[in-house]
């Protein structure tokens, strides 16, 4: 970086400076600190700028009348399909391009320009439609709402076109600035700033969307030019050897597009986590309409915001914790349980669809899930990037990323359009925007379907070697795989699983033990339908979930049992760390499950309440189901309790590729 030149080593040496490498360039303490203050500076921009359209546009084209299915089409599909093509040639091309500022930053800051003015346009589509039918005979046959809706979908597009250059190289600039010892302290790190960023602008800036979008669209834009242009200016890449010819050839024309294709989708490991992100993407592009289920819901913009903020602000706290277990329990475990905990998160939101509570008792409910599952949200959201670096070759990071975006995009250019129509389908039969609480069912089908892709992924990376041995498929080398530095994990451990049975005994015995007290506040307040159904329905199926998890930590304590004694086990043992996250979350949710009670019995909303509980027995149900699905992923790879880590040796600077 020009703040911070790289060191020379012999100089270093004798001085007695500690130095860190990454490809050619080499830093002291002072300079990974400049380097980490440029980059998380230009993280805070980038995020600020790009929190602002997918928050303002849905609410400027539903002010202008935009139908759902349009909306979904101008605000995803589009952006798919840009992201599906010009993001897997960016990233091809940077992959070898060279000059005096590196291969990474040109693309971002010949683009900025243009992306500047898109955005800023956008804040001035309502002056342009005037300026342009006082001016045309032809556009006055058309709707200034018409014409508006044009304008917005016409500099949206080519926001996102020029977006997509930063998009698509950005990310892969940590891996070729930073030091490999550091990347997951720096994504630790790089999430905080970009989640504070979040939180600053849902607190202090989204609950003036209404009224103030062109000043936010315009500032956003002025942010990013000066911000983010000044750390792309300050931050210095390293040298890569130019491609031989033979790369040169198999880069070119069709050819290259042959090459790119036979290596990035060579083996079903791969297509597996391919599949597993398209899925995600697919279920959470209906998360469009999300403000509109709020709401519908009777929560005002400024409520919407502050639970941004205050989700963005927690998980920034929880980060901070959660970012040095990411190689502890190795990224590619950790997104693989997400995966499976956040589709049954999506499925318990539907409980939505059967009860209705006013909007200031919705809001501070939402509060209490936003913290209770920060933590589990911070792990898997500082693990998503290190997963890939674990998992994809190095010397083809750019474009096994690139591949696995454009096929990602793709199912999102599908679901952009699909997810509109399925709302506007739902509103058929029940009209207004109660249709929107069915984003959920949408969700959970489909993240569902991308977790079942993730353990599919995770099982062939064990059978790929696992935590010890695995290395990224390459059917271009002649091993056929790529040799990359294994990183020691920790595995299972007895105590770490004990405090997990702990955990999960209270989550069973106070779901119980709570029905009977609240049956006999119901009667005192004379609830007798909500009392009678307590105890004929609920807690029965609470009882029952109590004994199934007795039997299944039974069986769980033989396996950890037969693994200490080098036994045969009959299902295998997850990791613990995931399991304690989990059930920490699930033991406080038990409070807001006895507040939504409490909530309806005070209205005298008897069904809400019988609703709530029911939806917690099934809940609990639902989480034994999945502790004995991580077991069965488990069996056969997972048989060890309690083995301590391997002292590695310190692994030489790889060559960075070109």
């Amino acid at each position: 970086m020009h703040v911070s030149p790289p060191v020379k080593q012999n100089s270093a040496v004798a001085s007695g400076c500690k130095t860190y490498h990454c490809g050619t360039l080499t830093y002291t303490k002072a300079g990974l600190f400049i380097l980490f203050a440029w980059l998380l500076w230009g993280d805070f921009c980038f995020t600020m700028m790009e929190a602002v359209v997918p928050s303002i546009m849905p609410l400027k084209m539903k002010a202008l009348g935009c139908p759902n299915w349009l909306m979904g089409a101008i605000l995803t599909a589009a952006p798919g399909v840009i992201s599906m093509t010009v993001g897997p040639y960016v990233s091809f091309k940077s992959d070898r391009y060279r000059s005096r500022w590196g291969r990474r930053i040109p693309f971002i800051i010949w683009s900025m320009p243009f992306l500047c003015i898109c955005l800023a346009l956008l804040g001035f589509s309502d002056d342009l439609c005037i300026l342009l039918r006082n001016n045309s005979e032809y556009l006055r046959q058309y709707a200034p709402t018409s014409i508006t809706i044009a304008l917005v979908a016409f500099f949206l597009v080519m926001f996102k076109l020029f977006d997509m250059f930063v998009n698509s190289v950005f990310w892969y600039l940590f891996n070729d600035v930073v030091p490999v010892q550091f990347l997951s302290r720096f994504m630790g790190a790089f999430r905080i700033v970009g989640t504070g960023a979040s939180a600053l602008y849902n607190c202090f800036i989204f609950k003036y969307a209404g009224t103030h979008m062109r000043e936010i669209l315009v500032g956003a834009s002025l942010l990013y030019l000066i911000g983010f242009g000044m750390a792309c200016l300050m931050i210095k890449e390293g040298q890569y050897p130019p491609p031989n010819e033979e790369e040169r050839k198999a880069s070119k024309g069709l050819r290259g597009v042959i090459t790119f294709f036979q290596e990035s989708f060579s083996h079903k490991f791969y297509w597996f986590r391919f599949f597993h992100t398209s899925f995600a993407a697919f279920g959470y592009a209906i998360s469009t309409f999300s403000i509109f289920f709020n709401q519908e819901m009777g929560m005002s913009l400024a409520q919407i915001g502050y639970i941004g903020a205050l989700s963005s602000v927690v998980q920034m706290a929880a980060m901070y914790f959660m970012a040095i277990f990411v190689d502890r329990w190795h990224p590619i475990r950790i997104c693989t349980y997400g995966a499976i905990f956040g589709a049954l998160g999506s499925a318990m939101a539907m409980v939505w669809i059967f009860v209705t509570i006013p909007g200031t008792y919705f809001f501070w409910l939402n509060m209490g899930n936003a913290f209770i599952g920060a933590f589990m949200a911070a792990l898997v959201g500082v693990a998503g990037l290190p997963c890939e670096m674990r998992i994809f070759p190095k010397s083809r990071f750019g474009q096994f990323c690139s591949a696995q975006a454009m096929l990602r995009n793709g199912f999102t250019v599908v679901a952009g359009v699909l997810a509109g129509l399925f709302i506007d389908a739902v509103k058929i039969f029940y009209g207004s925007d109660f249709a929107y609480r069915f984003i959920f069912t949408w969700m959970a089908a489909f993240t569902g379907i991308s977790a079942v892709f993730m353990v599919y992924a995770y099982r062939e990376w064990y059978r790929l070697g696992g935590d010890k041995h695995f290395h990224p498929p390459a059917p271009w080398n002649p091993s056929g795989m790529e040799e990359m530095p294994v990183v020691s994990i920790i595995g299972p451990q007895t105590k770490w699983l004990n405090v997990f049975f702990l955990l999960f005994d209270w989550i069973m015995i106070l779901s119980t033990a709570v029905v009977p007290v609240v049956m006999c506040w119901m009667y005192a307040q004379h609830k007798l339908l909500a009392f009678k159904w307590h105890g004929l329905l609920i807690l029965p199926l609470e009882i029952l979930a109590l004994i199934l998890w007795l039997v299944l930590k039974s069986s769980m304590r033989r396996d950890i049992h037969a693994a200490q004694n080098g036994l045969p086990l009959k299902n295998g043992i997850p990791h613990h760390g995931m399991l304690i996250i989990f059930a920490s979350k699930f033991l406080l949710a038990i409070g807001i499950w006895v507040c939504q009670v409490i909530v309806c019995v005070m209205l005298d909303m008897q069904y809400g309440s019988i609703v709530f509980s029911l939806a917690n027995a099934i809940t609990n149900f639902l989480l034994i189901g999945t502790i004995y699905l991580l077991c069965r992923i488990e069996r056969g790879n997972s048989v060890t309790v309690d083995e301590k880590p391997e002292i590695e040796s310190e692994t030489p600077e790889m060559p960075v590729a070109a």
